[in-house]
Formats: C-alpha cells, sequence, structure tokens
C-alpha cells in the first residue's frame, strides 16, 4: 500500500469553478466529520464539498450534492489507482455559473486529485519495535546487522537493543540474527 507523503492543498479551474483538492494522512475514521466540518467552517461559501477516504482498507466516498457518481467515486477510484491507504481527500468547488455536465465533472474531480498526487505519494511502511539483549562480545556483529535502522542501546550487564524495523525486514533481520547468534556463542 501507499500513502502520501504529506498534507497537501491545491487549486484546480475548470471554466470558472474552483476545485480546492486536500490530501489528509488519516488512520481514524472517527474524525473525518469533524475534518470536513473544519473545512466547511474554513471555505464557508463553496457549493459543494466532496470526499473520498481509504483508511485502514475501509473505503467511503461522497458527492455532497453534485449529481451522484460524478465527485465522491471518481476522487475513491484516484486514490485507490494510487493503491492508497491512511488518506482522506476533500474536494471543495466554488461554483463558477458554467454547468460541467457529468462527464466534465468526473474529468474536473478526477483531476483535481491527480494533480494534487503528484510527487505525493510513497510506499507506506509499517514498523515493528524488537527488543532483545545480546552479550558485549556480539554487539558488533548485531551493530553491522541494524545499520540501516533506528536502534536505542542500553549498556547493563549485557546489551538491550530497542530497534524500529520495517515489518517487511522481520523474516530476513531474524534469520541473520539467528546465524550471528549461532556463531558467537
Amino acid at each position: 500500500m501507499n500513502t502520501i507523503i504529506s498534507n497537501k492543498e491545491s487549486v484546480l479551474e475548470v471554466k470558472k469553478s474552483k476545485f480546492i483538492c486536500i490530501l489528509i494522512k488519516q488512520k481514524d475514521t472517527d474524525q473525518i466529520k469533524d475534518i470536513i466540518n473544519e473545512y466547511k467552517k474554513k471555505y464557508p461559501k463553496a457549493t459543494h464539498y466532496c470526499y473520498a477516504y481509504v483508511i485502514n482498507n475501509m473505503k467511503k466516498s461522497s458527492d455532497d450534492g453534485e449529481p451522484g457518481g460524478s465527485a465522491g467515486i471518481p476522487i475513491l477510484e484516484v486514490l485507490n489507482k494510487n493503491n492508497l491507504n491512511n488518506t482522506l481527500c476533500i474536494v471543495i468547488r466554488y461554483f463558477g455559473g458554467i454547468k460541467l455536465g457529468m462527464g466534465g465533472l468526473i474529468r474536473a474531480y478526477t483531476d483535481s486529485v491527480s494533480n494534487a498526487l503528484q510527487e505525493n505519494v510513497t510506499e507506506e511502511i509499517e514498523y515493528a519495535t524488537i527488543t532483545f539483549n545480546t552479550d558485549y562480545y556480539s554487539q558488533k556483529n548485531i551493530d553491522n546487522l541494524l545499520k540501516e535502522y533506528e536502534t536505542k542501546k542500553e549498556y547493563l550487564d549485557d546489551v538491550k537493543y530497542i530497534v524500529e524495523i520495517p515489518t517487511k525486514d522481520l523474516n530476513k533481520i531474524n534469520l541473520e540474527y539467528s546465524i550471528i547468534n549461532k556463531y558467537t556463542n
């Protein structure tokens, strides 16, 4: 899965209508209504506050008064196409006086999200914290094994390691640690 690199706002104008796309990293569906209400206060004269989200693989979209399927679903499709998770996208529309039609609305909402996502998508990495102890003799080998990870050490009777490791690397690290342990003990 992917996620956005950072929260972002971008603006797209189509036939005098203004589309403000807001991308937000979000891991909790309970806060969605409050976030949307904040943007309704920030942009009180907008005509539509359409949105979609994918959070922990739960998906939802809303057209907020636009013709059915012309806003929320296209927003959600762009999020899905980019394999995004834990992302909320709100597109706020100021009507410019020219009707866009169903196809025009779908294109405008899709383009608005696509533009905001440019250079703002990265692989979502889940981390696990592992803690283990080793003797002082093995420390050099363990340090070498863990050199690319964020590591904290506590020096007591032995060396206690606390390491943040991407979950995708856990099997590799466990195997290498087992091999090191086998030949150093």
